[in-house]
């Protein structure tokens, strides 16, 4: 015979999987806005030039401007299957086309995962206006945070320090042996994006996510704690 008021197992595990889901859910969605303005051309023909694309490369700023406008279109936007050509000349080979498709996988599934996250975190906080249910709901918002700016930091520092061993490691889990390895010498794919273009946008997007998993990390613990002083309160207010 079950006991009115008596919470059952069932009830801690899907509190605990919800707040996990929601958790996970904040840290992908402040990833996935902490990336997409560094997939803007502006950006890349920035640090292109940083870099010192147009020498490695011989384009002019009008080529590379078509040439980087064209690549990110079909990776972003599935425009076209990254043929762009200059003069006639396709810019890749169909090697380095091959991988571009690969990278467009990757990088679907990942904004996937990210409107997903959207979408979860849109309907929890729409679901109830209960202030003892916000509380709880603000408390895995910063742990999702602050679990991302921990990995941010561990992983940021394994960069930093190692950035050839980090990018291998990267390129090992999601691609196949031999389909990402190209000649700086002679392939434009990887004149166009050297190593030092992925080392300091990589930088700059951990330093972007990191900036604003602490930012949320604070604001949800400000909120968490109004809603916990609201419940608290809530039970004076009825007796008075």
């Amino acid at each position: 015979m079950a006991i009115s008021g008596t919470s059952r197992p069932s009830d801690g595990f899907r509190a605990r999987f919800g707040a996990w889901l929601l958790a996970s859910a904040t840290a992908l969605v402040l990833l996935g806005a902490s990336v997409a303005p560094f997939l803007t051309p502006a950006f890349v023909r920035i640090e292109q030039d940083r870099t010192d694309v147009g020498a490695l490369t011989g384009y002019g700023p009008a080529q590379l401007d078509a040439v980087t406008g064209a690549l990110i279109g079909d990776l972003v936007l599935w425009r076209g299957d990254f043929d762009v050509s200059v003069g006639g000349a396709p810019v890749l080979t169909e090697l380095e086309r091959a991988h571009m498709r690969d990278v467009r996988g990757v990088f679907t599934g990942f904004w996937l995962l990210v409107a997903a996250a959207g979408v979860v975190l849109v309907l929890v906080f729409r679901r109830s206006r209960d202030t003892e249910a916000r509380f709880g709901r603000w408390r895995a918002v910063a742990g999702g945070a602050r679990g991302l700016a921990i990995g941010i930091v561990i992983l940021g520092t394994f960069v930093v320090l190692a950035f050839d061993a980090a990018f291998e490691v990267f390129h090992r889990l999601f691609f196949s042996a031999g389909s990402y390895t190209f000649d700086p010498r002679t392939d434009r794919l990887v004149q166009l994006f050297p190593y030092q273009f992925w080392s300091e946008t990589a930088i700059a997007v951990g330093a972007v996510a990191l900036a604003a998993a602490i930012f949320t990390t604070w604001q949800a613990w400000r909120r968490a704690g109004g809603a916990s002083s609201a419940a608290f309160l809530s039970p004076l207010k009825a007796r008075s």
